[in-house]
């Protein structure tokens, strides 16, 4: 008989492990305890609204080549789309402006000399920032390493909440330092801007568990693992609420769920397990229009478009639908959701005035509002060293998940990483 591998979990992280053993002629087996597989990063039918929207905004980098190399896994390349630069619209609605972040394809920099491509305002000086960001020691936070200006104010701020969601007073500046020297370092080739054609479970959901079911692997939806039972130094049985599934002497587990969800599964067999306690929530608001608005100039490249000086962060245009993601809302948490919308929707009207062809009506025709209240770790000095990495005391076990040490925040490149992490632990590939 085959080796089974058991990966609980079926979110990015779990799937990402899947596809990297399906077809090895292992028996693989994916226990998701929700009715559909994807996590965070996934589509769904909104009834209120009418119609099938992500549950949160992600954009990619070509810098992220995890994430690439797992579509090109599961032949799904082509249903990301992106413009052919290196480029990133942005409004500032404290100092109101329009201007577009237009990056050098190459290493070299050349961007910073020209008053049209960098930030407005910026002093040449200031780009001491980034290196001061990549230099940083562990227990550094990023406000420590940005020079007062607009090049901070108005990009590294901004790149900063959006990336590690957690306020940059409180964010690793070592954590962003390597998401700069894995992406900005790189150049404008590693920082093409890529976002699903359709949906996030058109590009990264579906075509995964398409390519497994070709590969004979199971998927296993309403599958809640209550327990972990262990003995010798490895996984003997999972426990389920109406079944329980003992482990071969030849079996493996990879735990792909959220950080509580491990903790509380590994209470008894790894009782001296660290993981993330202190986590950053996200709010989205997605508005529906009876209309479908035409970008122009860079907007209508990108669809999506970064905001300064003001609670809305990014706005996405999706057909009919306009979609809002605030990172790092845990400050806003005594605010009443409805009271937080309505300003936003204020707050993209003016935005969106000059990048679209006609203004955005006082009021949107149907809106949702979604707050993530747990939905990352938050990436601070203290809880990066709560992560653990994908060994594990037990030897037929490896964690895997965002929140593991992949040396990236909480991001689809760093889950997909994590999948592949636990796998190469295991020596299952």
């Amino acid at each position: 008989m085959a080796r089974r591998v058991h990966i609980v979990g079926g979110g990015l992280a779990g799937l990402s492990a899947a596809v990297e053993i399906a077809g090895s002629g292992q028996h693989v087996i994916v226990h998701e305890a929700g009715p559909a597989c994807g996590g965070r990063a996934r589509s769904y039918e909104d009834r209120k609204l009418g119609c099938r929207i992500d549950n949160g905004n992600h954009l990619l980098l070509t810098a992220n080549e995890a994430v690439f190399r797992y579509l090109g896994l599961i032949g799904a390349l082509d249903t990301l789309q992106g413009p052919n630069q290196p480029i990133f619209p942005f409004v500032d609605l404290a100092k109101p402006c329009h201007w577009t972040l237009d990056l050098s394809m190459g290493r070299i920099p050349w961007w910073v000399f020209s008053a049209s491509r960098r930030v407005p305002g910026m002093k040449l000086g200031e780009l001491l920032s980034l290196k001061r960001l990549i230099d940083a020691q562990p227990t550094q936070v990023v406000s420590d390493c940005l020079l007062a200006g607009e090049f901070s104010r108005r990009l590294l701020n901004p790149f900063s909440i959006a990336a590690l969601n957690t306020p940059s007073d409180e964010a690793s500046a070592a954590l962003l330092g390597h998401v700069i020297n894995e992406s900005l370092a790189k150049g404008g080739r590693a920082c093409l801007p890529r976002f699903p054609k359709i949906g996030l479970s058109e590009s990264l959901v579906d075509p995964a568990l398409s390519h497994l079911a070709v590969l004979k692997a199971e998927v296993r939806t309403g599958s809640r693992v209550t327990g972990i039972e262990s003995a010798g130094g490895r996984v003997t049985a999972l426990q389920f609420p109406d079944d329980r599934i003992e482990i071969g002497a030849d079996d493996a587990v990879i735990l792909a769920v959220t950080a509580p969800v491990a903790a509380a599964l590994l209470r008894d067999v790894i009782p001296n397990l660290v993981v993330p306690d202190a986590f950053e929530s996200i709010f989205n608001a997605h508005f529906r229009l009876d209309y479908t608005p035409t970008p122009v100039g860079s907007f209508a490249k990108t669809h999506f478009v970064g905001v300064v000086g003001a609670v809305t962060e990014w706005v996405f245009l999706k057909g009919d639908i306009v979609s809002v993601t605030v990172s790092a809302a845990n400050r806003y948490a005594n605010r009443e959701p409805e009271e937080l919308g309505k300003q936003i929707w204020q707050e993209v009207c003016k935005a969106l005035d000059g990048l679209l062809e006609r203004p955005l009506p006082e009021e949107p025709f149907v809106q949702r509002l979604v707050w993530e209240k747990r939905a990352t770790f938050a990436a601070t000095p203290a809880q990066l060293k709560r992560r653990p990495s994908a060994r594990t005391g037990l030897s037929n076990l490896a964690l895997a998940g965002d929140w593991t040490a992949t040396g990236l925040p909480a991001t689809i490149d760093g889950a997909i990483r994590s999948g592949v992490a636990a796998v190469k632990v295991l020596g299952l590939r």
